[in-house]
């Protein structure tokens, strides 16, 4: 991904809405995009934008994908003159510092850098407990977000409960950070799955880059995956509607005692998840939760931990 011809595919509905893109999103993850990004720019139409390499485009194949929809999905093609992504991506990724124990970066970040963001974080620690570095790529799982920021958090809480000696399966593990974080807090193994290969290989490489590569396993595909084994911990953050289409798979794959921790809904969507999760399984317990409001779109995102009495 580094000088390729890439076309940007603009993919509209009415109404426009975040839930719904990440819908699309998952159905078109057999089509070889490498990436997606909402755009709600003010004063243009909004929509979800799909990366995919000129040589994997197949608007036939799209259009038949979409055509199943329950919206009506138009979509639009143009082509992106060829820049270095790693090096785009690079540019626009700042360090991250999550409280005293976590700090994210590139291997391009300098100490200044690392200095002025514990500044932004109001931390006064001058190290961090937990260092990860990582190549971002085409990936999603920079730490930006503000639900990877409350399953760190979540984690870092549940450190000697749920991650430490015990086994981990990160669902949609994107860049790796939180498979990384957990070998790193003393887990003694950790598998990551993602439906995007790109992220898969982000992950695999991130790994070798963070020396945990021995503990921590990548796989390319989806929650069927999980029947490899049984897991200690789930992490899980992804969406609604998928974390409660995979709630049965997720369930069946912990073990007695294990620990759920999910994110990428909503608060309001908290509700759903938990009742959802008693239904299938009675001993859930809610063990604790967080949110975080944005402050550029105003909504607040949450971060639920179940655990299995």
């Amino acid at each position: 991904m580094n000088s390729n011809e890439y076309l940007e595919i603009s993919l509209f509905f009415t109404p426009f809405d975040e839930e719904y893109a990440y819908i699309v999103e998952a159905e078109l993850a057999d089509l070889l995009f490498d990436s997606f990004m909402i755009d709600e720019t003010e004063g243009i139409q909004p929509c979800l934008k799909a990366y995919i390499g000129k040589e994997n485009y197949d608007p036939r194949a799209l259009k038949i994908v979409l055509s199943g929809l329950e919206r009506n999905v138009t979509f639009s093609a143009n082509m992106i003159p060829p820049q270095n992504w790693n090096l785009r991506w690079e540019q626009e990724f700042t360090p991250i510092v999550i409280g005293k124990d976590v700090l994210i970066r590139s291997m391009n970040h300098s100490e200044d850098d690392i200095a002025l963001a514990r500044i932004e974080a109001g931390v006064k620690a001058r190290k961090s407990r937990y260092n990860i570095k990582i190549n971002p790529q085409m990936a999603f799982g920079t730490g930006h977000h503000e639900t990877t920021r409350m399953m760190i958090r979540s984690m870092v809480a549940e450190r000697d409960e749920a991650i430490r000696g015990k086994v981990i399966l990160d669902m949609g593990c994107g860049t790796g950070i939180l498979g990384i974080l957990a070998i790193k807090m003393g887990a003694s193994h950790a598998f990551g799955i993602d439906i995007d290969a790109v992220a898969a290989q982000s992950a695999f490489d991130n790994a070798h880059l963070n020396r945990v590569s021995r503990h921590f396993e990548t796989y390319y595909g989806d929650a069927s995956l999980l029947q490899m084994g049984k897991y200690d911990t789930i992490l899980a953050n992804i969406h609604r509607n998928i974390i409660l289409e995979d709630l049965p798979t997720y369930l069946r794959s912990l073990r007695k005692g294990g620990t759920l921790i999910l994110s990428g809904f909503y608060d309001s969507d908290c509700g759903d998840i938990i009742s959802a999760a008693k239904d299938l399984s009675p001993d859930i317990v809610l063990k604790s939760s967080l949110a975080e409001k944005t402050v550029a779109d105003g909504n607040t995102w949450a971060c639920l931990t179940l655990v299995s009495k």
